[in-house]
Order: structure tokens, then sequence, then C-alpha cells
């Protein structure tokens, strides 16, 4: 049904990058759950029985965000095949509110954080007003402890990395079920990852001042410092995130999630 290709190779952690004809971009996958996730797609599942009863047992409702076709449908096909579920599945943001406006609480909802119509964490902030308490976790394919953070602070139930397994996916999602707020364990242990290791706290200090718009000057004395000082920082921090100039450190900056 899809055409796939990948590209890049397999590192230490069995992870692939793989590109989708048809889709703009391309996201971080772990391996074992793409692969997993193909396996198990054309699988389905008939609604469950109470046996003692011989009544139909009412399926769990679990909505699914994400504008990549093959991230979306293979995510939900291998959800409803491990947990028999009811899946339904959503391009962007303002598909999923229509959503759960219109039919009862879901019992959990999943969103891709860089889906149209998110805005940053704003879209995040929409659905947790309008869920009626469904719990709410962000699908990232940035693994990154500052932006995890952001995430459960707005008052998200689950933070999952799309590098997670089939088999710690399926976990994250029963743990947030049972009421619980998910954070992968590797993530929380290292309180590091490559985005934040990228800056040090000062360099993201005057990050911030200038994604503020404020000049050297501004920053200097904020951070009481030399006006040269901050020249040196801002020069050191455009080099390591590759950018053209302030402005553009600025911007990818937000991007990533630093600031």
């Amino acid at each position: 049904m899809y055409d796939v290709k990948f590209n890049g190779k397999l590192d230490n952690h069995h992870q692939i990058k793989a590109k989708f004809n048809g889709l703009n971009g391309s996201d971080i996958f772990d391996a074992n759950f793409f692969n997993s996730m193909k396996h198990n797609a054309s699988q389905s599942i008939d609604k469950p029985q109470n046996f003692s009863t011989g009544t139909d047992v009412e399926l769990k409702r679990i909505l699914i965000a994400d504008d990549h076709d093959l991230v979306r449908e293979s995510i939900g096909s291998f959800l409803e095949h491990e947990m028999v579920v009811k899946v339904e599945l959503f391009a962007n943001l303002d598909e999923a509110l229509k959503a759960v406006k219109s039919s009862k609480p879901f019992d959990i909802i999943l969103l891709d954080n860089n889906m149209p119509g998110m805005d940053g964490l704003n879209g995040l902030e929409l659905m947790l007003d309008i869920c009626e308490n469904s719990p709410v976790a962000i699908l990232s394919s940035i693994a990154s402890l500052s932006f995890a953070n952001k995430v459960l602070e707005v008052g998200a139930s689950g933070f999952l990395p799309k590098t997670l397994s089939v088999q710690s996916m399926t976990a994250a999602v029963k743990f947030i079920l049972d009421g619980e707020i998910y954070a992968p364990i590797k993530l929380l242990k290292n309180q590091t990852d490559y985005v934040d290791d990228l800056l040090s706290k000062r360099e993201i200090d005057v990050l911030t001042g200038i994604s503020e718009g404020k000049s050297n000057k501004e920053i200097a004395i904020e951070l009481d410092l030399q006006e040269v000082t901050i020249k040196l920082h801002a020069k050191t921090l455009s080099r390591k995130l590759k950018a053209r100039n302030r402005t553009h450190a600025a911007m990818i900056a937000r991007d990533r999630h630093l600031i």
C-alpha cells in the first residue's frame, strides 16, 4: 500500500531513518518498532466477548492524530492488535478537536507534537481544555528531556518518543490508561540528551534574550556580563546550531524546543 524507502544505517540504538514517499520530511524510528507494526498492520481483531454472559465487551477508545499517514496508521493498527482497543485516526489537530467535541470521551488521546495546528504546545493546551479529563499524551520525534519536561508541565499524561520499541509503546499506553504519568526511564535517568548538551546554560540564557528581540547590550545588562562576552556567546551558539545569524539561531532553538 505504501512505497517505503530507507536511507541511513542502523546505529548503536538500532534506529533507522525512514523517508516515506509522498510525505514531507522524515522521522527517526526504532527499526524493530517499524517492522513489528508493518507485520501486524494487515491483521484485524474481532470485538471481544464476556464469555460468562455472552455479551460484547466495550472497547477502550484511542484517538491518534499525526500528519504522517504511515506512522498514524501503523501505530493504530499495532495498538488495536496488541491491546484489543478501538482506534480513531486523524491527520491534524483541527480534525482531532472536532472528533473530541462531537463524541463521548476518549480513553486516551495521542497527539504528534509537530503536526499542523499544534503551534508548539498551544495545541496540547487546546486539547486539554476540551477533552473532559481524558489523558492526553504527546508523540514526538524529539527525544529531548527539556521538551519532555515542558510537555508534562503543561498537563500532558505522557511523553512518548517515536523511538520507543513496540513493547515500550504498548506499555506506555497501558500505563497512561491506568491513570499514571509516563516518560521513558532512560530519558529521565540520563537527565540530559544531545539537544540539551549542545549548548551551555549561559548560552541558553543568551539565546533566550536573542529570541525575545533584545540587543547584546540589553542581554549583557540583564545577565550582568560585558557586552563583548554576549557577542562571543552569540557567535559560539550560532556556530553550534549551524545558524547563519542570531535570528536564525533563535528560530532553530524554538524548533528544537531549547527555549
